[in-house]
């Protein structure tokens, strides 16, 4: 695990943009195809907008561009709430990254997933049909989690059949519920889905590489967990220190380490 440091949220935001925008050269270079695994948030607005700038200035051809999308919320008929709904990640993806390319550059929307709350296995056949995730990006939930990989109680589940979890629907925790509400939908609790359906664990932990951005005074706590170097289900992110290639970029003048 590579720990970089960045002065401040622009400076990270750059970073991981550069780092997102390598990853998609590289690949298409090499292949002809990118598959890249997302995260929303308000940690990933600054880096989409820079990433659709570099791309739009690259004129780099996306018709091989995959992406994945890491959760979205579930409405109360199990279903993925709609595009306009106010939380909406498809949205948020739209507006934050998809929208802002050059229709030069030729990326499908229809090669834009998000695990669907009524077919979660499918959503996992796709990614593996593609040979699995170049790269994924993740944020970490102040909990410690990773896309919505709730915590677990040791008791309740051995690290084995953690690591192992598939995509699916689940409860949120209070606890994401409470900092979801805080920082997208104004503070009002009501606003926030109960559930929504995952990337499961062994997806995101299938990716050949794997970056994490770090930017809330919050996520202090699970990352300096993550570096006392234990695994517990307990704090999902800590399953990334099992990983060969994951890299954190945090800001410092938000974060102690």
């Amino acid at each position: 695990m590579t720990w970089t440091p960045a002065q401040d949220y622009e400076t990270a935001s750059r970073l991981a943009a550069r780092r997102l925008f390598d990853a998609i050269a590289d690949n298409l270079a090499r292949k002809g195809r990118a598959a890249i695994g997302l995260a929303t948030g308000n940690t990933m607005i600054r880096p989409y907008r820079l990433l659709a700038d570099h791309l739009n200035g690259a004129g780099l051809g996306l018709g091989g561009l995959v992406t994945f999308n890491l959760d979205e919320y579930v409405d109360d008929r199990g279903r993925n709430v709609a595009p306009d709904h106010p939380l909406s990640y498809r949205s948020y993806m739209a507006e934050r990254l998809f929208n802002p390319l050059a229709p030069r550059l030729g990326f499908k929307p229809e090669n834009a997933f998000f695990p669907d709350a009524e077919n979660p296995a499918g959503f996992d056949a796709r990614i593996e049909a593609v040979g699995g995730t170049d790269l994924q990006l993740l944020g970490i939930g102040f909990n410690g989690h990773i896309a919505f990989n709730e915590p677990q109680a040791e008791s309740e589940i051995s690290p084995e059949a953690f690591a192992a979890l598939p995509s699916r629907v689940i409860p949120l925790a209070s606890q994401t519920v409470q900092a979801n509400a805080r920082l997208t939908a104004a503070g009002d609790l009501a606003a926030v889905p109960r559930q929504a359906v995952t990337m499961g664990m062994r997806q995101i932990l299938a990716a050949r590489d794997i970056l994490l951005v770090a930017c809330f005074t919050e996520q202090t706590a699970p990352l300096r967990l993550l570096q006392a170097g234990r695994v517990s289900t307990e704090t999902p992110a800590s399953f990334l220190l099992n990983h060969p290639s994951v890299e954190v970029i945090y800001t410092t003048d938000t974060i102690t380490l």
